[in-house]
């Protein structure tokens, strides 16, 4: 699966999903575009999942008509997100094309 992490997701993840190929948007050149543009530009370069921290963006865009699935890390923190790497993981790993998933975001 094609992964592509947005602006502000941790990018010590990656090593943690040895089975997908991992970009990222800088990697990409994309990182100053607005969400919209970034959805449809991953979109159109063969990515399945945007894994992002905005948790903003069902709000912001319209999701529907889209095939690029979007899990969202409930966190920017990367010490807070290694406690639910599994739940993160299994995320990505199981969401269909389209979908949209909140991960949760630990406390400590």
């Amino acid at each position: 699966m094609r992964v592509l992490f947005d602006q502000g997701t941790p990018v010590p993840l990656r090593k943690h999903l040895p089975d997908h190929s991992v970009s990222t948007a800088h990697e990409m050149g994309w990182s100053n575009l607005n969400n919209g543009d970034l959805l449809r530009q991953a979109q159109d370069h063969g990515f399945d999942v945007l894994v992002t921290t905005d948790q903003n963006l069902k709000y912001q865009q319209n999701l529907s008509d889209r095939r690029i699935a979007i899990v969202v890390l409930g966190t920017t923190s990367w010490p807070r997100l290694q406690s639910v790497l599994p739940q993160i993981a299994t995320a990505i790993e199981h969401i269909a094309p389209g979908g949209y998933v909140e991960t949760p975001a630990p406390q400590h």
